[in-house]
């Protein structure tokens, strides 16, 4: 399913984030993590028994004031339940059942979406005992574990892997899934509403409008420079209530879906504020997934500009976002619909270079005579020779060089070899993948 996601909820101190770690480290279960895109909130993706989940540590987002702490909880637990497709609530065996965890679980018993309650800090028999109290809450499926030795979190993942549905049963309408999927992401006001808003407001032929998989996300499909495409909506969600205060949390979450879903990403940067560090942190999220990206300086209208502001603006940005640094970046103004559509026409371009695959014998022709120019450093005494390349057959581009001592090559040589791949061939907005094999 794309976006599957896993949310883990509780009260403070219960070892949420040390659940969390251990969901995505148990039996080199990790396929991916990035922690801090907001504040003490940690994301990331795991993988078990051959499908792949979202997991999102709240920790953090509880205020620790006791005068307001129940309404923060509460806000915390209804936005995992709308969010989220599943949910972990995590209690403390060693403090026993508390006036916060009784709350939390009638407010869960309610909810459609399934909840499994995690006992945690059952580290021995007598604590075993004790945990059985928390059978009590009326929470059907209970685990019993220790985050920190990773007793009992193995049921567990199986528990969360029997909710995922196998790809074949999730595949949809087969038309839809033949376009390109362009998702609009980014920071809360940065002007996704605005953008939306702009591009359905210029005259063009909506094919149709497509319920998507995600709730509240919708796929417009559009037919623009002669090209069709899906735009998947994740913009103008946010008129709920208890909100306001919590719309990091939403765009966030709903970022993460959007790019399980899409094959690019337009990231919307705020001119005025510049690229903050939870944009450097979306923007290596959706890197780490494979995912084509376009990045958007928008409300340029209104920045106050010199000679050089643009060359400069996007010289800071790649600063930021190094190594992965060939990445397009268009100044727009979604309010005064300045060069919106050029930006589509890029996200385009992008999704065509994501797809692109060399010819075996062109990669060799080209980058061997790069190799010979510029061979590996040497290893222990011993020559490093790459004999061969070839580009794999997966989703995201993906290569393979074939050496007699792959595991002598390091970085510095890696970004080398990617830097070569981009110089001859068109591979802007897309991260790529280097793999080392034995010749």
């Amino acid at each position: 399913m794309p976006g599957f996601t896993v949310a883990i909820v509780g009260r403070p101190n219960v070892g949420k984030s040390t659940l969390f770690n251990r969901l995505l480290e148990q039996r080199k279960a990790i396929v991916d993590d990035i922690s801090g895109v907001t504040r003490d909130r940690q994301y990331g993706i795991a993988d078990w028994n051959g499908k792949t989940f979202n997991v999102i540590d709240t920790g953090g987002f509880v205020a620790q004031s006791e005068d307001i702490f129940e309404r923060e909880i509460r806000k915390q637990v209804h936005i995992a339940l709308e969010e989220a497709n599943l949910l972990i609530f995590v209690c403390d065996t060693t403090t026993g059942i508390t006036g916060q965890d009784e709350e939390m679980a009638h407010l869960l018993r309610r909810s459609p979406k399934p909840v499994l309650l995690v006992v945690n800090k059952v580290d021995n028999h007598e604590r075993s005992l004790y945990a059985t109290e928390f059978y009590s809450l009326g929470i059907d499926k209970t685990f019993f574990v220790s985050s920190i030795s990773g007793s009992g979190t193995g049921e567990l993942l199986d528990e969360i892997a029997s909710y995922i549905p196998k790809a074949e049963e999730t595949e949809g309408n087969e038309e839809e899934a033949s376009l390109p999927k362009i998702a609009i992401i980014g920071q809360p006001n940065a002007g996704k509403s605005t953008l939306l808003n702009a591009l359905i407001g210029q005259e063009r032929t909506i094919v149709s409008d497509i319920p998507g998989t995600t709730r509240d996300t919708i796929h417009t499909h559009y037919k623009l420079f002669g090209k069709e495409f899906v735009l998947i909506d994740t913009a103008g969600l946010r008129k709920k209530k208890n909100v306001h205060e919590d719309l990091e949390f939403y765009s966030v979450i709903r970022a993460i879906r959007a790019m399980d879903e899409a094959d690019v990403c337009l990231l919307l940067i705020d001119a005025q504020n510049g690229i903050t560090a939870q944009d450097v942190n979306i923007f290596s999220l959706a890197t780490r997934k494979g995912k084509g990206i376009v990045l958007l300086v928008n409300k340029w209208d209104i920045v106050e500009k010199e000679t050089n502001s643009a060359r400069d603006y996007e010289k800071e940005i790649k600063q930021k976002i190094a190594p992965f640094t060939d990445v397009p970046v268009i100044f727009v103004s979604a309010k005064e619909k300045t060069r919106i559509f050029q930006a589509l026409e890029k996200a385009l371009e992008v999704y065509d270079n994501h797809k692109r695959k060399i010819p075996t014998s062109q990669l060799n022709d080209i980058l061997l005579k790069e190799i010979e120019h510029y061979p590996p450093p040497m290893s222990r005494g011993h020559s490093v020779k790459i004999k061969f390349v070839t580009q794999l057959h997966t989703h995201n581009p993906s290569f393979a060089f074939f050496a007699n001592y792959p595991d002598a090559i390091k970085d510095p040589y890696k970004n080398f070899l990617e830097n070569k791949l981009r110089d001859h061939f068109n591979f802007s907005g897309v991260p790529l993948r280097i793999f080392f094999r034995k010749k």
